[in-house]
C-alpha cells in the first residue's frame, strides 16, 4: 500500500500540520519508521518517508557533478528537516518552508495528498490550480491513458 488520496485541512497558528492516520498507518506498516522528511517542492512541500529520501539521496549522490547536482542540494536537500508527530498525529513545518509553499496568509487552507512515495502538502487554491492544469493535460493524453487502462 502506498499513499493516495487527498485530504483538505488547516494548519495551525504554530505551523502544525495534522497528516490523516490512514497516511501514518502507510508509515508505521509498510515503512516500520514514522519519520518524515519534508523539503520543497515545486511550490508545494513533499513529505518522504524516511527511507525513501535516503534511496533519493543515494541517487542524487551518484550524480556527477554538475549544475543539477548543485541546483538539488540548494533547492530540495538544503531546506530538508526531520519531522516527527506529536500526540496528534500533526508536523510542525518549519516558517521558511511554510512561506515557500503560499501557508503563512491568514487563510491557513491546506491539502495533503499521497503521491504514491511522497505525501504532498499543498496550499489549497495552489491545488486547486494545479490539479485543473493536470486535468487539461490529461485530456489531451488521452491515447496514453487508455494504454495505462484509465
Amino acid at each position: 500500500m502506498r499513499f493516495k488520496g487527498e485530504f483538505f485541512n488547516a494548519i495551525d497558528a504554530k505551523g502544525r500540520a495534522s497528516i490523516p492516520a490512514k497516511f501514518r498507518e502507510t508509515l508505521s506498516s509498510v515503512y516500520g519508521d514514522e519519520r518524515l522528511i519534508v523539503t520543497q517542492s515545486d511550490g508545494g512541500l513533499a513529505a518522504y518517508p524516511y527511507q525513501e529520501w535516503h534511496k533519493m539521496l543515494e541517487r542524487v549522490e551518484a550524480l556527477p557533478s554538475n549544475d543539477l547536482k548543485e541546483a538539488i542540494n540548494l533547492a530540495i536537500i538544503s531546506p530538508a528537516v526531520e519531522c516527527s508527530f506529536d500526540k496528534q498525529g500533526r508536523i510542525q513545518l518549519p516558517k521558511a518552508q511554510r512561506c515557500y509553499a503560499g501557508l503563512e496568509s491568514e487563510i491557513r487552507e491546506i491539502v495533503v495528498v499521497g503521491a504514491i512515495d511522497k505525501i504532498m502538502i499543498w496550499n489549497r487554491t495552489k491545488h486547486i490550480e494545479r490539479r485543473e492544469q493536470a486535468e487539461a493535460f490529461l485530456r489531451a493524453q488521452s491515447q496514453e491513458l487508455k494504454n495505462l487502462g484509465f
